[in-house]
């Protein structure tokens, strides 16, 4: 039985082009929704201005997440247009390597399933682009749902 239904999104409108489909299922199912943003790690030191000491420059290490603030504030607003639809909503945002990333959230969190989207590309320009989704394909050991952008 499904009860809790994985979503990745990474901002962008192809990505999101599952949310009919999520909430369609969910609402069947009275499944609980996870959506899930990965972003990278900075990679080496990056200088910045600490607020609370004046004119002192101060390095970031690196393995620190980039972009987490800006992807919280993106699932807070998606969810929201689910909650109010009455299905309940998890949000997280994981520092890492995206489709690795996704995996181990979804067996560490008891996902049922993961809802993804994809190009659909074929033929040669599938060989030379990487995909997340053929990459989550290959790992998952749960089912996934593949929705095609239109």
């Amino acid at each position: 039985m499904i009860k809790k239904i994985l979503v990745p999104l990474d901002g962008s409108k192809l990505a999101e082009c599952v949310l009919p489909f999520v909430l369609e299922t969910a609402t069947k199912l009275d499944a609980e929704v996870v959506l899930v943003s990965v972003t990278n790690r900075t990679q080496g030191y990056w200088p910045f201005e600490d607020p609370s000491q004046p004119n002192e420059i101060r390095l970031l290490a690196q393995g620190t997440c980039s972009m987490e603030e800006h992807a919280t504030k993106y699932l807070n607003i998606t969810a929201k247009g689910l909650e109010e639809k009455g299905i309940k909503v998890t949000k997280e945002v994981i520092c890492g390597k995206t489709a690795q990333e996704l995996i181990f959230y979804a067996n560490d969190n008891h996902c049922d399933l993961i809802v993804i989207s994809t190009h659909g590309r074929s033929g040669l320009s599938k060989l030379t682009h990487g995909s997340i989704t053929a990459k989550i394909l290959k790992l998952a050991s749960i089912p996934v749902t593949i929705i095609r952008a239109v």
